[in-house]
């Protein structure tokens, strides 16, 4: 049996932070940033590495400011209406904006202000002052004057500047090169069809994206299996041709996971395992003088700590201070837990409700790549804090433009893949309406709603004994709250099953006497208050039912399932059952509406949503096409309050 790797450490983050930086000062990695001389047409966006001074003057000669005549201003001197000044063509040289000023005039006069009496006289009502409407020497820019400083990042205007006098190349910071190592024997190229065990390799293009939006010039290489010699001949080339060098996977505890007993081998592990959660098992090491980071496999944990360890070198290599994140004060929608001794960070989505800036976790699993997607903030819980509770005050670090966070509408409660289409027009519109979208079931939108946390709340809670759908539940819990509960759709709910449902299954009385395999939507879904009502219908006790108590949170999450062969049927809605090309059971009909509380109705995001379900035709038959809905009473007032 292979033997297990251990964690060489586990340290706090400002601890291992300090010890790497000491690290990289003792092999002078801050202290490189060098350089190299290109021309100032290639320049934008790169770093001076010295100060810019002008070869020569702009403009070098006096120029005509304007259109007209130049002249002496002493020849105007008593020019008036009353009394006019008559010049030859001896006294006066016609010119056009740019021209030269001959040496004997320094004065224009605008070509509005002159009178010719024949081409060889003029007669001039006004005096001249020197110099006016000349663009004299060195009026912009004199000659040995200082254009940019060290360290500035060049602007397209400075080009222009620099161009006007003379000077056309520059020396510069040389960005660091960067190179992207992934490894691991299971992975495959975006092109081809995984397999049983295979994953596709796209952490890399993540992570050099990264490196390069830091100011890298960053490069990847192809997988690197799991083999020791290899990985040992792959580290020591990029180390020799490279100023940094990322390594992706194997850094963890497993039994082929190589990183550290390899870059022990080639360099000097610094810190293996910090305190964080995610991407505890970050690797820092020296291969000679040349900085390796051995990033976890899952990509959020990969980009996090990669943004925690190299994109301050990358600014310090380049001279530069690391570029400042904005926050902003928000209040935390839900509780989060958090370990003890740990620094975590959490994906944030944001939306403004009210007065209120409010913060949702947007994901946890450290391989939710779409949770980064979706992520408006980072939310940092220090180590030594069990977590945070709904309604607290947090500071949220930006990942996206303030202006995108205030155009969010904030959308809490049950799942539908109308969502998704909603999302994609409003955001095709002027000005762009964002949705952040949390699924957390009915009752979790409707308990939203009354927190003042979301501007709609989808819901499709049936009331057993009235048959009613939602207004029930919403006089229990929202009664104190002014609103009004609109339409969005009737949806076919039934059993999602494999294609050409292999097993037969015909109804949850098959799924009980047979031991199929189920999985069930979570506490609180409408969806698993319609399950539950089918059940006591039938007589079928919860505990007849294999994985009633297997949750997930979403209708794709459930197709999902039964696409990868994880459980032979699952409740959700047709939509999802033909958005993955699995075969659909009906059982009910069910009406999913919008709880919109009425101080919202006039919200600019909330009435764009209100229109376009109202009257946007190629948004319905876009809903129609997906399969299992009906859209009658689509945007109509339910019930109001």
């Amino acid at each position: 049996m292979s033997k297990r790797n251990v964690y060489l450490s586990n340290k706090p983050l400002a601890e291992a932070k300090k010890l790497w930086w000491e690290t990289l000062e003792q092999h002078n990695f801050l202290s490189k940033s060098p350089t190299e001389i290109i021309a100032v047409d290639d320049a934008l966006g790169r770093i001076t590495a010295e100060p810019i001074f002008a070869r020569r003057s702009s403009p070098s000669y006096n120029a005509a400011a304007m259109d007209g005549i130049a002249i002496h201003f002493n020849d105007l001197t008593g020019a008036s209406e009353a009394s006019p000044i008559r010049l030859q063509s001896n006294n006066f040289k016609p010119v056009n904006t740019g021209n030269a000023i001959p040496e004997q005039y320094n004065a224009v006069v605008m070509i509005e202000d002159v009178h010719y009496l024949s081409d060889d006289e003029v007669e001039l009502h006004s005096p001249a002052t020197p110099w006016q409407h000349v663009r004299t020497i060195g009026e912009d820019i004199v000659a040995t004057e200082l254009i940019l400083p060290e360290g500035h990042t060049i602007r397209a205007i400075d080009q222009g500047a620099m161009l006007a006098t003379g000077v056309t190349t520059i020396n510069v910071q040389r960005p660091p090169k960067a190179h992207v190592i992934p490894t691991g024997s299971e992975l495959i190229q975006p092109d081809q069809d995984p397999q049983a065990g295979q994953i596709i390799e796209f952490n890399s293009r993540i992570l050099s994206g990264y490196l390069n939006e830091w100011g890298a010039v960053a490069s990847r290489g192809l997988p690197v299996v799991d083999n020791p010699e290899l990985l040992k001949e792959a580290l020591l080339k990029a180390a020799a041709e490279n100023d940094i060098v990322v390594l992706n996977a194997g850094a963890s505890a497993g039994t082929r996971d190589y990183s550290a007993k390899v870059l022990s081998e080639v360099g000097e592990v610094v810190v293996h395992g910090v305190a964080i959660k995610p991407g505890k098992p970050v690797i820092l090491a020296m291969i000679g003088d040349t900085p390796a980071i051995g990033l976890p496999g899952y990509p959020v944990s990969a980009l996090l700590t990669m943004r925690l360890f190299v994109q301050e070198m990358i600014a310090s290599f380049l001279a530069q201070d690391k570029p400042e994140s904005g926050h902003v004060k928000a209040i935390l929608s839900r509780p989060i837990h958090s370990s003890m001794g740990v620094d975590q960070f959490v994906r944030i989505t944001l939306g403004r409700v009210g007065n209120n800036l409010m913060a949702t976790p947007s994901g946890k699993g450290a391989g939710a790549v779409m949770s980064l997607v979706r992520a408006d903030g980072l939310l940092t819980i220090p180590s030594g804090n069990e977590g945070l509770g709904a309604g607290e005050n947090v500071e949220v670090e930006l990942l996206r433009p303030q202006t995108e966070v205030d155009a969010t509408m904030v959308c809490i409660g049950s799942h539908d893949n109308i969502l998704d289409l909603l999302a994609n027009h409003l955001h095709k519109q002027r000005p762009i309406v964002r949705i952040s979208s949390a699924h957390v079931g009915s009752m979790g939108g409707i308990m939203a709603i009354k927190r003042g946390e979301a501007h709609i709340a989808g819901c499709h809670l049936l009331d057993e004994e009235t048959g009613e759908y939602n207004v029930s539940f919403i006089q229990r819990f929202l009664k104190d709250t002014p609103l009004q509960l609109i339409n969005l759709c009737y949806r076919e709910q039934g059993l999602i099953v494999a294609k050409g449902n292999p097993k037969n299954i015909t109804g949850f009385e098959d799924i009980a006497t047979k031991k199929h395999s189920f999985i069930n939507r979570q506490n609180g879904a409408g969806t698993r208050l319609l399950t539950d009502k089918i059940l006591k219908d039938k007589g079928i006790t919860a505990e007849e039912i294999t994985g009633y108590d297997h949750e997930e949170y979403t209708h794709m999450s459930i197709a999902a399932s039964v696409a990868n062969g994880s459980v032979d049927a699952g409740m959700g809605i047709r939509a999802a059952a033909n958005a993955l090309d699995l075969d659909f059971v009906p059982v009910a009909e069910e009406r999913y509406d919008l709880i919109v509380p009425q101080q919202f109705t006039k919200d600019t995001k909330v009435a764009a949503v209100l229109e376009l379900i109202r009257t946007n035709e190629t948004f319905k038959e876009a809903i129609l096409a997906l399969g299992g809905y009906n859209l009658r009473d689509c945007g109509t007032v339910m019930y109001q309050q």
